[in-house]
């Protein structure tokens, strides 16, 4: 990082700082201003590692400050964020807008409507999030209706049901009602078979092409002007399988020379020759497309409220048309844009995902490196994190992009103070590799503190008579010192580390640097991360914990333990959190 880089760095930190403490009324922390430091500069999130040393002077500059220091300081770097800070102090704020009209209704039921073709990456858990959001502000309820009615071009995996459950329950939320459509093709049927008596449907055997050709120049097919009876009789043809796939089709009577082509007589039942995969469903082969399904299943499981993407705008006009004829009313609907996430590598799309699995590039839904919500799980990120993350991007229709910055600020503030320290000295080129010492003269063993802010927690013990690792960039050049964290001041010699006391003054009068380290014969273990695993050499405690744990490892970050081992030789597997 160059010097004006690392100005504005300080800048920007004092700003977030401030803002950090006035909003609080309390001491700014460095973790709770790296998400929106590193959201609203997207340039500095290259410099993540280096980023927390930087900034952290300025945040114990802002809380040595008195309240109205930091007040009138802020005033004078961002006053408007301080009358943001203001207005916010006078009424509660809400990232999410009211729902439109929601007092018309007894109970605001909303729902998520997954197609179960896979777990969900992260995208996906913005509906959920906001969808369960919004059922606790109005005590409303939570449908979760699985879309699963094209067995082909979007089959189902008989896994996915189950692992989408998983992902609404990890970012805490718990369906009112579970929903198979796969289980109501019964009654898609019927309301087909009213459709049609109403006049609504026809059905059309005319090739792909040759409709598309008829309906782009607003003409109808000849089709269209069939009789219910004999429109009757083939539709049930198509439910006893009677034709193959792609020889009859079973169409809404819109209006042909509407001004949209998309609405001009949409396809509502098609033929499927593959079978779907749920075995209670596997009988069928006459199946609703799911403009017509969602539509019908809004209307009949009392959802009051739709979020959907912007893109489908057309569904809900083309479903109007079916409202129409059954004398329905629309549900209210909110349209937003996509949601893109940064600090990924792989797509943010499950049929890519898949396939890496399947390649083996990825190691599975949960792999690290995957932005899954399996991903974020594995990796110790509490599900709450995500979720003020998402709806904090309000319901725009602009498309939006999402920081994971700020999932991880979110997470910080979670899991810090219950998270407890520990060494964990990387074996990689990055770092420089692992280098080992010997200690010469000094104590017998480290006492760095379980955790700077609890001291009742007491202090962990670190053994060195066997020898220190260190990380090869931390190694300090022959005859200069270095300051071993929890240890002291130890003066690198020829090959050894020879010990030069615990006078603190060396860091803060001398600029001794402080480093992590770990004994050379201490535990292995694996730390798996969004760039690849990195192995290396941990303190012994680790070994006295629990899997799933979440710790902290100094000068690195947050990690989940996933599997702790018996003994120092076999290794251990973390995963990373985040900074």
């Amino acid at each position: 990082m160059d010097d004006e880089l690392r100005d504005r760095v300080r800048e920007a930190a004092e700003t977030n700082a401030l803002l950090n403490a006035v909003k609080h009324d309390s001491e700014a922390q460095v973790g709770a201003i790296m998400g929106p430091l590193m959201g609203a500069n997207p340039e500095f999130r290259e410099h993540g590692d280096e980023i927390p040393g930087v900034i952290a002077p300025v945040v114990e500059r802002v809380n040595g400050m008195s309240g109205s220091e930091r007040r009138e300081r802020l005033a004078e770097l961002a006053p408007e964020k301080l009358e943001e800070l203001e207005a916010e102090d006078e009424g509660e704020d809400h990232p999410l807008p009211d729902l439109p009209d929601a007092d018309d209704y007894d109970t605001v039921r909303m729902r998520v409507a997954p197609n179960p073709n896979g777990p969900w990456h992260i995208g996906h858990a913005r509906m959920a999030a906001v969808v369960g959001t919004y059922k606790e502000r109005y005590d409303g309820e939570f449908l979760c209706r699985f879309d699963d009615t094209d067995p082909e071009t979007k089959r189902p995996d008989l896994d996915a049901y189950d692992a989408i459950l998983d992902a609404i329950d990890y970012l805490g939320f718990e369906p009112d009602d579970v929903v198979k459509a796969s289980d109501r093709v019964e009654t898609y049927y019927e309301y087909a078979r009213d459709l049609i008596e109403k006049g609504g449907a026809y059905t059309c055997s005319c090739p792909q092409g040759e409709f598309s050709d008829l309906k782009n120049g607003g003409e109808a097919c000849p089709h269209r002007e069939k009789d219910a009876e004999t429109t009757r009789e083939e539709f049930e043809a198509m439910v006893d399988g009677e034709y193959e796939s792609g020889e009859m089709v079973l169409r809404v009577r819109t209006d042909i020379t509407h001004k949209n082509p998309a609405l001009r007589d949409f396809v509502a039942f098609r033929i499927v020759d593959t079978p779907h995969p749920r075995e209670a469903a596997a009988e069928y082969r006459c199946w609703p497309m799911l403009d017509f399904q969602s539509g019908l299943d809004d209307h009949l499981l009392g959802v009051t409220h739709i979020i959907r993407g912007i893109d489908l705008q057309d569904s809900a006009k083309r479903q109007q048309f079916v409202y129409d004829y059954f004398d329905w009313e629309y549900p209210e609907v909110i349209h937003w844009g996509h949601v893109q996430v940064d600090a990924y590598d792989v797509p943010l799309s499950t049929s890519s995902i898949a396939e890496l699995i399947e390649n083996g590039d990825l190691a599975g839904w949960d792999d690290p490196r995957a932005p899954t919500v399996a991903s974020l799980e594995r990796r110790g990120i509490r599900g709450e994190a995500v979720v003020d993350a998402m709806i904090q991007l309000g319901t725009s229709t602009s498309n939006v992009d999402l920081a994971m910055s700020s999932i991880y600020a979110n997470n910080r503030e979670l899991v810090d103070d219950a998270s407890d320290r520990a060494f964990f000295v990387r074996d990689d080129d990055a770092h420089g590799g692992l280098v080992e010492r010997q200690i010469v003269g000094g104590p017998d063993a480290g006492e760095p503190p379980l955790h700077p802010d609890h001291e009742e927690r007491g202090r962990r013990e670190i053994p060195v008579a066997g020898g220190v690792a260190v990380e090869g960039d931390d190694l300090p050049p022959h005859g200069e010192r270095v300051w071993l964290k929890g240890y002291g001041c130890v003066r690198h010699t020829r090959d050894a580390f020879e010990y030069a006391g615990d006078d603190i003054d060396a860091v803060r009068e001398e600029g001794v640097d402080v480093i992590h380290w770990a004994p050379a014969d201490g535990p292995a273990l694996r730390l798996r991360t969004m760039d690849g695993d990195v192995t290396g050499v941990a303190e012994p405690g680790l070994l006295d914990y629990d899997a799933d744990a979440v710790v902290q490892f100094e000068r690195i970050g947050f990690a989940r333990l996933d599997d702790v081992a018996a003994d120092a030789e076999t290794e251990s597997v973390a995963y990373f959190s985040h900074p």
